[in-house]
Formats: C-alpha cells, structure tokens, sequence
C-alpha cells in the first residue's frame, strides 16, 4: 500500500518558518518553541516524507531538491487556511456575507425597512435581498433554503412544524376614511357602523383579501371597486369614493388626507406577526443580528 503522509498544519508552518529564515535557531523564538523542539518536529516531518527536507550545514540549514517541491505546496496551504480564518473572521464580525430577507407586504411598508436600514448602518459589508409574498409562500423559501429569516402573520398562536417563530407584534385592523367621512373623528368603530359603505378592495372576491377577516361575523362587504396598488386604493379613499381596510403595521405609511379609525377587535381579532427561521439550523451571523434588531 502507498505511504499516507499527514503533513500537519503545524508541522508545515514550522517547516515554512524554517525554510525562510534558515535556521533551527532563529525560527524557535518566533514560533514560540525550542531550538530542540524546532529539530524534533522537523525530523517528524521528514519522517512523514519519508525523505530529507533540509540539510544541516554547520551554520543554519538549506532545503533539499525534496523541500523545495514540498516548500510551495506547504505556502499554498498555509495561506488557503489563512484566507479561511480571515473569511470566517469577516462573517463573525459581520464585515461580509449575505442575509436574504422574506417578508409579507404589509410589513414592508414600515417593519421591516425600519429594521433594515438599521441593519445596514451598522453592517454595511452585509449583502441584504429582499423577497416579498404571502406566508404560506415564504415558509416555502425557508423550507428550501432560499431565504435566510421570514416576516410572516397568522390570525392566532401557530405551531409551525420545521420553522421556529418568535412573536413580533400584534397587528390591529384600521379602517381608511375620507377626512371628512361621518366617522371619521371616532377612536373605534364595529363593523355594523360600515354596512352601508363602498369598499375599496385589491380584488372583487373578499376572501382575497383584508376584508375576508370580516366575513366570519357575517359581514358582507360591498366592494365597490378593485385597486390593486397601495397608492390607488389610498387615492380612491382620499376622493371620498369609498372605504378600505388598513393593518397597524401599515399605519404610519398612509397619507395624510386619509384617516384611519381602528375596528373594534371584537369583529377583527389582530393578526400575530412572527420572525420565523428554520429549525435545526444554525442561523448566521447576519441573520441573528437583523433578528435582535427586527425585534426591538
């Protein structure tokens, strides 16, 4: 059978050390070592060679033909581990890396930039992507590995088999208003207050949409007309054309003209938002960084 030689790193940086100085005893201060000790591993390496690597002369030593081949292979080596402990130095220290971000809409619209920008200021080195859809969607991009951390909304407490959830916030349900709508001043309102108003939706099928929470307490919404862009629908409202609905996470980006009265949580119990990451798996470093901060 061939001779399996176990050149290890330690043994190859003393080899390397003595090659550029030349000597057994200049090297041994350097590496922390003894003159004898320096000697000995040498020899445990040659041993493993199974040949001479250098040639003791009576002042220092020079490389063999044998440890000038081995002396490029043991730099190489040397410096790949080098460049990997710098690597993982970097994705400790968050100077590099990536964190790949999935979120449903609602929490783009102040949630999760708050959270990323915070991000970025801190680890500008960190790449940061962002995929959007609803939840049923991004657990699929945990699940395949193609997301790093999810924002994901529930109607109640979830166990979620596969995925670790950690709960963020509640998220009430506002109704948008025209500025001067007779309920416009109120502080709360039931949805029997709305039961002759025109909705704004993003589709003429409730169940579609925000308005589906209504439909467990037998509100019928009319929906007057379909918008399907955030903007649009707030435009619409604003000319006082109709109504539509708007989750606290949403809030603070809705336009001025419009206001917003929250729905009583009797009819429209809070959605629970939850940071959801794969079970089993170590997160990186970058992604529990962007967790604490998503959290505060």
């Amino acid at each position: 059978m061939p001779v399996q030689h176990d050149f290890s790193t330690p043994l190859l940086r003393v080899f390397v050390e003595v090659a550029r100085l030349g000597s057994f005893t200049a090297a041994a201060p350097v590496l922390g070592y003894t003159q004898s000790a320096i000697s000995r591993q040498i020899s445990s390496l040659e041993e493993e060679a199974g040949t001479a690597l250098f040639d003791r002369l009576p002042r220092g030593v020079r490389l063999t033909e044998p440890g000038h081949r081995l002396l490029a292979h043991a730099q190489a080596v040397l410096d790949r581990l080098d460049a990997a402990r710098r690597e993982l130095a970097d994705l400790r220290d968050l100077a590099t890396g990536r964190l790949r971000v999935a979120a449903f809409a609602t929490a783009d619209a102040a949630l999760v930039p708050h959270a990323v920008a915070a991000f970025q200021q801190r680890h500008p080195g960190v790449s940061v992507s962002l995929r959007e859809g609803f939840t049923r969607e991004l657990l699929a991009l945990l699940g395949a590995g193609d997301a790093d951390v999810a924002v994901v909304s529930f109607p109640g407490r979830q166990h979620l088999d596969g995925f670790e959830l950690r709960k963020i916030c509640d998220d009430f349900m506002y109704v948008a208003l025209p500025a001067d709508h007779r309920l416009a001043g109120r502080r709360q309102v039931r949805l029997t207050d709305l039961r002759d108003e025109e909705w704004i939706a993003g589709s003429s099928n409730p169940e579609d949409t925000l308005i589906s929470a209504c439909l467990r307490t037998g509100f019928q919404p009319h929906i007057g007309f379909v918008a399907r862009d955030w903007m649009a629908k707030q435009g619409f409202v604003a000319a006082g054309i109709g109504i539509t609905m708007v989750p606290s996470l949403a809030a603070d980006a809705v336009r001025r003209d419009v206001k917003l009265v929250l729905i009583h949580p009797d009819d429209i119990p809070p959605r629970q938002v939850y940071s959801a990451i794969t079970s089993g798996f170590t997160p990186s470093p970058a992604t529990s960084a962007f967790l604490d901060l998503l959290h505060r």
